[in-house]
């Protein structure tokens, strides 16, 4: 495509589209965009691009899934993700990858991490703006952004000027990668709605003795069954000194509300209470402990039977004990104190009202030009790749009209 020729008003320079954000979703609209002709700039505050992508994944980058579907993403409308998933999917984002040699695997559950560094995507996405033709400063701190006729943004040493405004600034997880609530500020300047944002895919914690027990069993890991309310995540479960981590316990977090109780399957698919009564009429003699010790931490399950008052050997144990011993592992009830917040949540739940946007365009419907995409958006992704494709599809989705 031909690149349009831009005048000049004085020394400003004229854009058809700034994109606030060098993150996945931001580089992915750059790209887009580039790709169509449109003279396109990029505004990152931070002095690297691409921060969150450099440390996801434990340095490996699960950048997306093969199982995307909008079943994986929580927003107050949960349609809203599918216009941008079916226009750009998992697999055209794989199609990227291989284009540049990048190796892969599947780790678990369609989970894709490069075999190498996260930084191998990082370039890949620079590459592309480059070939697009799209320019990115980096270390940009921008002072306002108004829209007498086109957008004007002010920067500490510039003024410029665009038809269209992107804004891919992320949520508020993470401050020390340079989270801020820029891109809820620009929302509520132009009059649309805010849900509450929320720290997700987050560590859970708690208080008074039930803190004391999580120090104690800090460092012990099962697999367990999670639920809240209707939702439920079989995964990893990890004790730490603050309370609760792993997969399961950030599934469960994005779906989790203050002064709500969690649910533990410490033994899911064995009906624990059926096994001990059974025990008990195999080996009488034996103790409890003994008994649980093929199937849990043995520091878990001395925690769980201090809550009880058990004689020792299954013969003495009333069968109203051991049922209710069996409720517990099967079903323990705790309520979570709060969360270890933005310092180490990996996402942003809520965000701009999707209400306010064009799923098809990312569009806001009441100011034309101006788009949002990525975390900023109240659409968050499971954990897993899920917020990397949807990075990928909504800043596809905007780049496309932008």
């Amino acid at each position: 495509m031909v690149r349009k020729i831009h005048h000049q008003q004085g020394t400003r320079p004229i854009y058809d589209v700034i994109i606030i954000g060098a993150g996945a979703a931001g580089l992915m609209a750059a790209i887009t965009c580039g790709r169509r002709g449109r003279r396109t700039l990029v505004l990152e505050r931070s002095p690297k691009p691409a921060e969150k992508i450099r440390i996801s994944g434990g340095g490996r980058c699960n950048f997306t899934n093969l199982h995307t579907s909008p079943a994986n993403f929580i927003s107050n409308n949960p349609r809203f993700c599918i216009s941008a998933l079916k226009q750009y999917d998992p697999h055209r984002f794989i199609e990227l990858v291989n284009q540049h040699g990048i190796a892969f695997h599947e780790k678990k559950l369609g989970q894709l991490f490069c075999d190498g560094a996260s930084t191998q995507i990082i370039q890949m996405l620079l590459d592309e703006c480059r070939k697009a033709g799209v320019e990115i400063r980096l270390g940009v701190e921008i002072a306002k952004i108004e829209k007498p006729s086109c957008f004007r943004i002010t920067t500490g040493s510039d003024s410029l000027d665009a038809g269209s405004v992107v804004i891919a600034s992320g949520g508020k997880s993470i401050p020390k990668m340079g989270a801020t609530s820029f891109g809820y500020e620009v929302a509520s300047q132009f009059g649309l709605n805010i849900v509450a944002p929320e720290p997700a895919l987050v560590p859970l914690t708690f208080d008074g003795v039930k803190a004391d027990q999580m120090k104690l069993l800090a460092g012990v890991s099962a697999d367990a069954e999670i639920t809240c309310r209707k939702t439920t995540f079989a995964e990893a479960l990890l004790f730490t000194h603050r309370g609760l981590s792993g997969p399961a316990i950030l599934q469960i977090s994005s779906y989790w509300r203050s002064g709500e109780p969690i649910v533990i399957n410490l033994l899911p698919g064995t009906n624990v209470s059926e096994f001990l009564l059974q025990a008990k009429q195999l080996t009488p003699q034996a103790r409890i402990p003994a008994v649980l010790s093929g199937l849990l931490a043995t520091r878990l399950i001395t925690a769980i039977l201090a809550e009880f008052e058990l004689p020792g050997q299954l013969a003495n144990t009333p069968n109203k004990t051991l049922k209710a011993l069996g409720q517990r592992l099967n079903a323990w009830q705790l309520v979570p104190s709060g969360s270890e917040g933005y310092r180490t949540a990996e996402v942003t739940r809520g965000g701009v009202d999707t209400a306010e946007l064009s799923s098809k365009t990312m569009a806001a419907k009441t100011v034309p030009g101006l788009y949002f995409i990525g975390e900023v958006v109240d659409v968050t992704g499971h954990l897993g790749g899920f917020n990397f494709q949807w990075a990928w599809s909504s800043g596809y989705a905007a780049g496309q009209h932008a």
